[in-house]
């Protein structure tokens, strides 16, 4: 093969076009800025948040977004912890997009926490963490309690959010067209549960609402995008959309 000819082949993808579709306002685009300023928040009210929600001692995954990790999870990890929840990090690194073996490589880590807890894990995914977690409970439904995802896009148009691009230039795949079978709008079999925002910036909020049918229930959240794993206000919604999901 000439060298042009691999080149071409690896960029084919990543810079794969698609049809226009809608996307936030560049206002609450920026607004995401205010990342810092929403972690500083959390730490202060972390007390606060975990007296306010209701942990029940269900084994909990928390699975990552877009580039990603264990770490930018971890205000939230600790405060569902210090509230009674037994909540995990994916394990995996940063997340670089969807592989062929993603769900394989959650299942993994879900047998692996059962192995100690026996029962079921609820899954909580942010952004494209929730695409993850959405698709892993349709596969191994007996061993999931419940799915709830964070301004995660699973309805309408896949390019509806300032994201697919980067999407596509990290993971090499077309954002219409996952390496694992994937049917984003059909609802897992399990409870349910969508945070969404108005205030979003990343993703369209009718995308990560979603259309009745396709989740249970929707909470909306008066946050940003970033805002959803590190501002107390997401933390707090994640609390109620968890007792949602309470069997």
């Amino acid at each position: 093969m000439p060298p042009y000819a691999a080149v071409t082949t690896f960029w084919k993808d990543r810079l794969a076009s698609g049809p226009r579709a809608a996307r936030p306002s560049i206002q609450h685009l920026v607004g995401n800025m205010a990342l810092p300023f929403d972690l500083a928040r959390t730490r202060a009210q972390a007390d606060i948040l975990a007296r306010t929600i209701q942990g029940d001692g269900r084994t909990l995954l928390l699975i990552p977004g877009l580039l990603a990790s264990d770490a930018r999870m971890e205000p939230m990890r600790a405060i569902l912890n210090k509230s009674g929840f037994d909540a995990h990090h994916w394990g995996m690194g940063r997340n670089y997009g969807p592989k062929p073996d993603s769900l394989d490589a959650i299942d993994r880590r879900v047998d692996e926490i059962r192995r100690t807890t026996g029962g079921p894990v609820t899954l909580v995914g942010w952004s494209l963490g929730g695409l993850y977690a959405r698709e892993y409970a349709k596969l191994a439904t007996a061993k999931v309690g419940g799915v709830v995802t964070l301004g995660t896009p699973f309805s309408g148009d896949p390019r509806a959010n300032h994201a697919w691009r980067l999407y596509q230039l990290v993971s090499g795949t077309p954002v219409d067209r996952p390496p694992f079978p994937c049917m984003r709008e059909v609802k897992p079999p399990v409870p349910t549960v969508a945070l969404w925002s108005r205030r979003d910036g990343v993703v369209l909020p009718e995308c990560a609402k979603g259309r009745r049918g396709e989740r249970d229930s929707a909470i909306e959240v008066d946050c940003t995008h970033m805002g959803f794993a590190a501002a107390p206000e997401g933390i707090a919604a994640v609390g109620k959309a968890l007792a949602l999901t309470r069997a």
